[in-house]
């Protein structure tokens, strides 16, 4: 899979749309969770391109919350990112854009997308402020609880489960280890902000 840009130039890319650090930590937060599952999952070969896919898939969420992932393919294509690349990232918009996730990857990010924004307020509310010492249990308990992270789609997040092919408790589990398995390079990341 071609990106046609450097991980370098795609973080230049996201910060000339993004200048929001909650924008800034989610963008981090998705490139390392695809990162964790490409490698997961036998795609240790596309951890860039996963990766990248993760990191720009908002690039117009802060500037154009009404026309998310209509204008991303003007951005990316600006900015230099391949046409699968920017395929893949507005696939995880399917719903209210007519790009379906079909690659194992795009399914990846359809679900997780919502669902690091859940773990992420999850662990806001832990004494820790942390993922690392978050049980699957909690997750569920907060998960079930529709008035917590309101803005966060369980209805997506079990559509992408039914994608994958996954049970939910499977797509929280796993997303949950991704998130400890990058949160430290992602807080040292935004102190560079």
């Amino acid at each position: 899979m071609e990106s046609h840009i450097t991980r370098e130039a795609a973080w230049e890319l996201l910060r000339k749309y993004n200048k929001d650090s909650f924008h800034l930590q989610h963008a981090l937060t998705v490139e390392g969770v695809m990162r964790w599952y490409a490698c997961q999952l036998g795609y240790a070969d596309e951890v860039d391109f996963w990766g990248m896919v993760g990191l720009l898939h908002d690039i117009d969420f802060e500037l154009y919350p009404e026309e998310h992932c209509i204008k991303a393919p003007e951005l990316l294509r600006e900015g230099g990112v391949g046409e699968e690349m920017i395929h893949a990232i507005c696939s995880h918009g399917y719903g209210h854009v007519d790009v379906k996730p079909e690659h194992l990857m795009e399914k990846v990010l359809f679900t997780t997308d919502e669902l690091t924004g859940l773990i992420w307020a999850a662990a806001l509310m832990r004494p820790s402020k942390s993922v690392q010492d978050m049980e699957l249990k909690s997750l569920k308990k907060k998960y079930k609880s529709k008035g917590f992270a309101a803005g966060c789609s369980r209805e997506v997040i079990e559509q992408g489960a039914e994608m994958l092919e996954w049970s939910l408790d499977e797509v929280l589990q796993k997303t949950l280890n991704a998130m400890r398995d990058c949160e430290a390079r992602v807080a040292s990341e935004m102190e560079k902000i």
